[in-house]
Order: C-alpha cells, then sequence, then structure tokens
C-alpha cells in the first residue's frame, strides 16, 4: 500500500526490515542500545559487530529520543536507533510519538531520502499495536505535510496481521 503526502510517499509492506534497502532502517532499540532481542537482535545478527561497537561508543539514549550508527552489512546505509515507551512506565503515547519524529529529524539531519521504520515497541515492550499504527502513522502524515528533503518512508512490519493493522489505519489517516 502506498500513499502521497505532500512530495513524499508513505508505503506499507510486510517482511524483514534487515532487508530493506534504503537509506536508513530503524531500530526498535533500548535504551542502552543493547541490540538483544527483536529488531535490535535481527539487526545485529545481519549487520555484524560494528553496529554494536557504535551503539557501546554512543553509550545509550532516552526513550523517545533517537541515534545513527553505520549499517554495517545491511543493506541499508545506516541504523536510525530510536528508543520506544515499555507499556506501563506512563505518557507512552507522546514517547512513541517523539521516537518516530526524532527518527525523521535524525533523518532529515543527515540528508537521508529514505528510511524503514518497524512498528516501534509493538514487540517485546508491549505496546498495543492499534496505537502503535495511528501514532507512528499520524506523526509521519504531520511531519511530510511540512518542508522536507524525505522522499519515501516505509513501515516495514512483521507479520500479516501487524500488516494489515496499519494497512487499515493509513487508510482511514489519508
Amino acid at each position: 500500500m502506498k500513499r502521497i503526502i505532500n512530495r513524499s510517499a508513505i508505503e506499507l509492506t510486510e517482511g524483514d526490515i534487515t532487508e530493506m534497502d534504503t537509506d536508513a532502517i530503524v531500530n526498535a532499540a533500548n535504551g542502552a542500545l543493547q541490540l538483544g532481542g527483536g529488531v535490535a537482535g535481527a539487526i545485529r545478527r545481519k549487520g555484524g559487530p560494528a553496529i554494536q561497537a557504535e551503539c557501546d561508543r554512543i553509550g545509550g539514549a532516552s526513550v523517545g529520543e533517537a541515534v545513527m550508527t553505520a549499517g554495517g552489512n545491511l543493506k541499508a546505509r545506516h541504523v536510525i536507533h530510536a528508543v520506544g515507551p515499555r507499556m506501563g512506565e506512563g505518557n507512552e503515547d507522546q514517547k512513541l510519538r517523539n521516537a518516530t519524529l526524532n527518527s525523521l529529524k535524525v533523518a532529515e539531519g543527515n540528508k537521508l531520502k529514505n528510511l524503514s521504520f518497524p512498528a516501534i515497541s509493538a514487540g517485546i515492550f508491549g505496546f498495543p499495536i492499534d496505537r502503535c499504527a495511528n501514532i507512528m502513522l499520524s506523526t509521519t502524515i504531520e511531519y511530510l505535510k511540512g518542508e522536507t528533503g524525505i522522499e519515501k518512508v516505509v513501515f516495514c512490519l512483521f507479520g500479516e496481521e501487524s500488516y494489515q493493522v496499519f494497512v487499515n489505519e493509513l487508510a482511514s489517516l489519508t
């Protein structure tokens, strides 16, 4: 599924984010930037140890923040590590909005033209997928309505169920 917002595209796809050939992929990171399980573990396995070494040099990030490293052995040239909220920690919706927005700002600040997001916090962090889709898509749409050099934002969803939730939400927002 694809929608044009201003002069940019939002695309939805179901698959493995580590296979995306975009300027950057977004890692659903933890605050310590330790590439353990879920999306982060897949990035570590396919991207190689250089990504974790660079994360270790950065040292960490707060919930809602985003930082960038090189992409190691991935097809993507960069990884944007966005720290999403864990359910139950409080103010989760705003923190997810910030993680999404700050990822877009990091991409913009580094003159990247396209990036791929997973469903941040919707895995082991326990964030409800429908709320995740609404927050991430609405934040991205609002950002793309402004002046931006970003040409394409892909949401690469793991599993048909998550993909369908994002399809339904994008259809309702556009």
